[in-house]
């Protein structure tokens, strides 16, 4: 079992900086994806950021130029590094994790959900 433990949301003022962070404990044999989720109220979740496996990265188009995904593999650990944060970033904010666990199945798991809220 894979268990996922986000951490760093809060509340920040327009134009301020936040890092989120989620770290993958459990049976893992290998991570191949890391991503961020976001959901806004009233909206769709969708994709933030992904960082695969080979280093290759994705990101929305309105958080280009603000945000970098990040991981720590030897902590199996994603960040995600928030600035220039607007209040149409406000969201709660999952991580996600695709992998390999030790039994060599293919799992994919979430986080709890961290709540971002941007506001003066």
């Amino acid at each position: 079992q894979v268990q996922l433990v986000e951490s760093g949301g809060g509340l920040v003022q327009p134009g301020g900086s936040l890092r989120l962070s989620c770290a993958a404990s459990g049976s893992i044999s290998s991570i191949n994806a890391m991503g961020w989720y976001r959901r806004a109220p009233g909206k769709q979740r969708e994709l933030v950021a992904l960082l695969s496996s080979d280093g290759g990265t994705n990101y929305a188009d309105s958080v280009k130029g603000r945000f970098t995904i990040a991981r720590d593999n030897a902590k199996n650990t994603v960040y995600l590094q928030m600035n220039s944060l607007k209040p149409e970033d406000t969201a709660v904010y999952y991580c996600n994790v695709n992998g390999v666990n030790r039994f060599g199945t293919r799992f994919i798991d979430w986080g709890q959900g961290t709540q971002v809220t941007v506001s003066s």
